[in-house]
């Protein structure tokens, strides 16, 4: 029980590698908070599961790229939990794969808006609540080195611009709050079920020395890694989780 008496905001935790980042932390004796902005079926499972084993969780919808959403989500959990000692940042999107001979400005804002603007509101406003020996762990993405794939440009991006405010903020956070991200790969989710081709998928899966994609469990137990004592010497890191296929 590492997170025994520590408190958790999960943005983006209602499926897939937010849901499972939940369900890992609260494993582990957090007290989580747990955001949704559609997801609200499975936010609210994870909640009575929590608390049928005897842990605590509230799940509370909310778009993390508006100031009062992610002002009302830190205090509840605030109101109710007193602190928080992690924030695990999920919230994010491709949205729709569009090339750049098409672009509006729209799209490129709505994407940099759900990736890159809700991870600074939310690390703006649990600042004030979180004391020595917090941690920050956002979901980056491997597009965040490789530009990403057929009209991803905005969400490369988007994320790269995630992992160079990653080592930023672990400058001007250290030594109290330490930060990091994951660079997960082709990974077993909603997101690629809805963005990316079948053949896409077994592709990158047969050229990817682990042979296999990943899955949202296995995020999870790095990104809760990341956010415990066990990684207290790392900060400032872009962690690969890709199964081999690029190497950084």
């Amino acid at each position: 029980m590492k997170f025994k008496g520590k408190v958790a905001i999960v943005t983006g935790g209602g499926r897939d590698i937010g849901r499972a980042c939940v369900m890992d932390l609260a494993a582990q004796g957090a007290k989580v908070a747990i955001n949704y902005h559609a997801s609200s079926e499975g936010a609210e499972s994870a909640v009575a599961e929590i608390k049928a084993a005897g842990g605590e969780a509230f799940a509370m919808q909310g778009d993390m790229t508006k100031e009062a959403d992610v002002q009302a989500l830190v205090a509840k959990t605030v109101a109710e939990f007193g602190k928080v000692d992690i924030l695990t940042h999920v919230t994010g999107g491709i949205l729709a794969r569009v090339n750049m001979d098409v672009m509006t400005v729209a799209h490129w804002q709505a994407v940099m808006d759900v990736n890159l603007t809700s991870f600074v509101l939310m690390v703006r406003d649990c600042l004030p609540h979180m004391g020595e020996g917090s941690s920050i762990v956002s979901i980056a993405s491997q597009a965040g080195r490789d530009g990403g794939g057929g009209g991803a440009t905005a969400y490369g991006a988007s994320k790269g611009a995630i992992m160079t405010l990653t080592r930023g903020l672990a400058k001007e956070l250290g030594p109290k709050i330490r930060v990091n991200s994951l660079c997960p790969g082709m990974i077993d989710t909603d997101f690629h079920n809805i963005f990316t081709k079948d053949e896409v998928r077994a592709h990158v899966a047969s050229i990817t020395p682990l042979k296999r994609e990943g899955t949202s469990e296995e995020v999870a137990k790095a990104a809760s890694f990341l956010a415990s004592d066990e990684a207290s010497f790392i900060t400032g890191a872009n962690v690969d989780i890709n199964g081999g296929l690029v190497f950084s």
